[in-house]
């Protein structure tokens, strides 16, 4: 039997190491305990009961902001909050799905978070991250969009700080966009198959979504329905995006190509991109490079296999260094798709022959100093004429 090949160790990874899993925990009508009465657990409290919650509290005094906490009635149909006025034991987290604790000192912090994983419960000891099973992130809510960010307990106020920003990035509608999606979304996945059509039809929705501050309009919904019919009676072709990286450092993207990375299907890439570039695509998405040297694939196979993807229905990004239309082929690629009916967009990029320049510090051209500029490739005609493409997924 064949076994998979180890990859290469320079081969781009699909996702970056993460220093926590971020999850989303679904705790209506579970049972929650948060011990002691600080600020701090009240807050937990409050958040957990957000979440429909039913939130046992442990602590010998409470003060005024808990007693108000009780008094008033939960945000959530399926919450409540459930006041202990003693000190927490060990059997008080048997049947709990999570466990939250403020604790004074690390004796208790440890005792606290002993009990919880003893029981097999999630522990978060607040403040105290040496002693946690999960963290919580700082939140911007727009519920049921829900966007969480984590330092890894390194740096809270820089979570904070990422909060705001995002707070200012999103349409104040979002909420209502997302509730009109849960709407949708059984009658869109019963009219359209799997794959491309359902996802042609959701980017749609999203650059809608994104191109209003407002909430949606009466009557949308219709209008989306329909085009989810055109889209399924419509037969599966796909396109080519080619994308210009720019000089190779993500942040010279520009936004329309990290659009066209989040939604390829496949994506192409030459040896001069960056893993930092590759890591804002689309997770799902089958990358494979195109490598100089021996056991070279002629650009003749490229176009038939960019052709063949395309009619297959897939989105296709060529992704090249600087940019994509500057230098190569790009003509003869952009004619043999079109010529074969296939749609194509050209995303340029920020020229990389200008990026060393602008770290040496002068401008590339003064018109005082020189009136010309000359670029030349130092690769030799014939070894331009192919490349070898490395499939990785």
């Amino acid at each position: 039997m064949d076994v998979l090949q180890r990859p290469r160790n320079d081969a781009p990874a699909r996702m970056e190491p993460l220093a926590k899993l971020p999850v989303f925990f679904a705790l209506e009508g579970e049972r929650v305990v948060v011990a002691g009465g600080t600020d701090g657990a009240l807050w937990k409290a409050e958040l957990l009961a957000a979440c429909g919650a039913r939130v046992d509290i442990y602590a010998e005094a409470m003060g005024e902001a808990f007693e108000a906490l009780f008094a008033r009635m939960p945000v959530h149909p399926t919450a409540r909050l459930v006041p202990h006025r003693r000190r927490w034991t060990p059997e008080d987290l048997d049947g709990a799905v999570l466990a939250v604790g403020d604790c004074e000192d690390d004796a208790e912090a440890l005792a606290f978070s002993t009990a919880a994983q003893t029981a097999g419960v999630p522990v978060n000891v607040i403040d105290k991250p040496e002693f946690c099973r999960f963290q919580f992130g700082s939140i911007v809510n727009r519920s049921p969009v829900i966007v969480s960010i984590s330092t890894d307990g390194a740096a809270p106020i820089l979570a904070q700080t990422i909060r705001r920003k995002i707070e200012t990035l999103l349409p104040l509608g979002l909420k209502a966009w997302a509730e009109l999606a849960q709407s949708l979304r059984l009658e869109v996945n019963r009219r359209l198959e799997p794959g491309i059509p359902r996802r042609s039809f959701w980017e749609r929705f999203c650059d809608r979504v994104f191109s209003t501050m407002d909430t949606p309009e009466e009557g949308v919904g219709g209008v989306l329905l329909a085009d989810a019919e055109r889209l399924a009676e419509a037969p599966a072709i796909g396109r080519v995006t080619l994308v210009g990286a720019g000089p190779g450092g993500a942040e010279l993207l520009t936004l329309k190509a990290v659009r066209a990375l989040q939604s390829a299907d496949v994506i192409l890439f030459d040896d001069l991109v960056g893993a930092d570039v590759l890591e804002l695509a689309r997770r799902e998405a089958r990358r494979m490079r195109l490598e100089k040297g021996g056991g070279r694939t002629g650009h003749d196979e490229i176009h038939a296999m960019m052709i063949g993807l395309a009619k297959a229905g897939k989105h296709l990004v060529l992704l090249k260094s600087g940019n994509a239309t500057f230098f190569g082929r790009a003509g003869k690629e952009i004619d043999d798709l079109v010529q074969a009916g296939i749609a194509v967009e050209h995303i340029p990029g920020v020229a990389a022959p200008g990026a060393p320049v602008s770290r040496l510090g002068p401008l590339l051209n003064r018109c005082e100093r020189a009136q010309s500029r000359h670029l030349d490739t130092a690769m030799p005609q014939r070894d331009s004429a192919a490349v070898r493409i490395a499939d990785r997924y």
